[in-house]
């Protein structure tokens, strides 16, 4: 890498404001606005990232507390229809009760407390227990307890299901337990101000995957709310994204992220020049854009590194050595190229240099302009007034505490929670949102497809290119996990600037946990 100390409070390379500045488009004035989190690296205690007593206390003071994104209402399209939303321990069931109309219930029968629901259905006319047979009318009133001759106690006024409080945005179903919480409209703020070109109401949903990670669930969703680790989890995309050169905003419970696309990562620079691979395939045969090492695939699982000075080696996908003269490799880039591929992944050409003669702007333009064609049907010539910017950049927000949506044009929602009462564990969810086809009927929310801790992402093709980048980023975490627990050290740190988005969220997770 060339990019450590520059001498200034910023990394080298063209600023994103200077790339705004460049764009062949008129740039909305919210791209503009500078909102930085105040200076100052955070510390934050390992301890919370795998105690029990932690996770416990984030049950108490967060998800039995705050507005948090249940689902979406194409997942319940029916009258009747309901969906089980479970967080940490608990479980909640969100139906449709009418045409426009939700409710979300506490999941457990007020009997002897078994789980009304264990999965989503469709078309019910009650919520009747499994066990004993107790139901309840979609509106929580009482409908039948058998022999309730037998419950003198029981008065149906006061047996109605427990509704947690329910709010919507961009199409979003939330729930907040806390009966005293205020409403998710001052919760969010101006964050609809981020979606004006193409809002979250005028999308559905073409993709759903969850997969259970052995990490934390903190510790993944701050894998996904930087760029700071693009430099060395995702070296097969520094020509073309100014990680550090990312900006970063905080608006009340949400922060924001900028990176550039269409132009080069400041690590890069200085590297020197080498010509592009004649053969280069983008998933089979690439080389190293800092060590100038070429790594191509042998056979599922296996790689064959050449290093610049011509020394060569055998490596597992994983980047354990097999045999030759080489000793490390990088094992981000060995999965990127020996790991299990998409289908038609080896005939993707590798990308080729911009060349000396294109300027970001130019790179910048070229790229944008199929993106606004293929736009064209939906929003006309609106988009002759759209960005660069809005069209290629990774523009990622999240609302605390794990919602997060990708603004402009892009599809990409995460979400991140608890797997159950094990703080070592989570559940990473990836939803496409598309726009709904002009003139046409709103098409059906694509299901949950669920993979497990050992599976890859690839047995998840619906996400394309992005599963092969999941499958860097997982890479690390159970890693991040484990290595958590040995520190002597018994905190981590936060940068300044490029990890304000997790400094943001410990920020406001903080001030939850001190709330009496």
């Amino acid at each position: 890498m060339t990019e450590t100390r520059t001498g200034t409070n910023r990394s080298a390379g063209i600023s994103y404001q200077q790339l705004l500045d460049e764009d062949s488009h008129p740039v909305r004035d919210i791209l503009r606005v500078e909102s930085p989190m105040p200076p100052g690296p955070t510390r934050v205690p390992v301890e919370r990232y795998f105690s029990q007593e932690f996770h416990d206390l984030e049950v108490e003071k967060v998800w039995k507390r705050v507005w948090q994104m249940a689902c979406h209402e194409d997942d319940i399209p029916d009258v009747g229809d309901y969906l089980v939303y479970d967080i940490a321990e608990l479980s909640f069931l969100i139906a449709r009760t009418g045409d426009d109309t939700f409710k979300a219930y506490y999941n457990a029968c007020l009997h002897r407390g078994r789980l009304l629901r264990d999965e989503r259905g469709k078309w019910a006319r009650e919520l009747r227990c499994p066990f004993h047979g107790w139901s309840w009318n979609l509106d929580g009133s009482l409908k039948e307890i058998p022999c309730e001759w037998d419950f003198p106690a029981v008065d149906p006024c006061e047996y109605k299901l427990p509704e947690v409080k329910v709010g919507r945005w961009g199409g979003f179903i939330f729930i907040n337990p806390d009966d005293d919480a205020e409403p998710l409209a001052d919760y969010l703020g101006d964050l609809s101000e981020q979606f004006t070109l193409l809002p979250f109401e005028e999308r559905y949903k073409v993709a759903h995957v969850a997969k259970v990670l052995r990490c934390n669930w903190k510790v993944a969703q701050e894998a996904f709310s930087e760029a700071y680790h693009v430099v060395a989890t995702h070296p097969t995309i520094l020509g073309g994204i100014g990680d550090a050169n990312s900006k970063y905003d905080v608006f009340g419970n949400y922060s924001r992220a900028l990176s550039p696309n269409g132009t080069p990562s400041p690590h890069i620079a200085g590297v020197p020049a080498r010509e592009d691979l004649p053969d280069g395939k983008l998933y089979t045969k690439l080389r190293h854009p800092l060590s100038g090492a070429v790594y191509e695939r042998e056979a599922e699982g296996r790689v064959l590194v050449t290093a610049a000075d011509g020394r060569t080696g055998l490596f597992t996908d994983a980047g354990t050595r097999i045999e030759g003269d080489l000793g490390q490799v990088d094992p981000n880039m060995c999965d990127w190229i020996g790991g299990r591929q998409l289908a038609g992944a080896e005939t993707v050409s590798a990308p080729r240099s911009n060349g000396a003669g294109n300027s970001a702007k130019n790179v910048r333009a070229a790229m944008a302009a199929p993106g606004r064609e293929a736009l064209r049907d939906v929003l006309g010539d609106r988009v002759d007034e759209i960005s660069d910017a809005e069209l290629i950049d990774s523009i990622y927000l999240t609302v605390f505490p794990n919602f997060h949506p990708w603004g402009s044009f892009n599809p990409i929602v995460y979400r991140f929670r608890p797997h159950g009462s094990n703080p070592d564990e989570c559940i990473h969810e990836c939803m496409y949102f598309v726009p709904v086809p002009p003139g046409e009927k709103r098409p059906p929310a694509a299901p949950i497809h669920w993979l497990g801790p050992d599976d890859d992402w690839v047995e998840a093709p619906e996400l394309g290119m992005l599963a092969k980048v999941f499958n860097q980023d997982v890479y690390n975490l159970p890693r991040v996990q484990r290595g958590m627990k040995t520190m002597k050290s018994k905190h981590i740190i936060f940068a300044d600037y490029g990890e304000t988005k997790p400094r943001h969220f410990h920020q406001l997770l903080d001030k939850w946990i001190a709330k009496d």
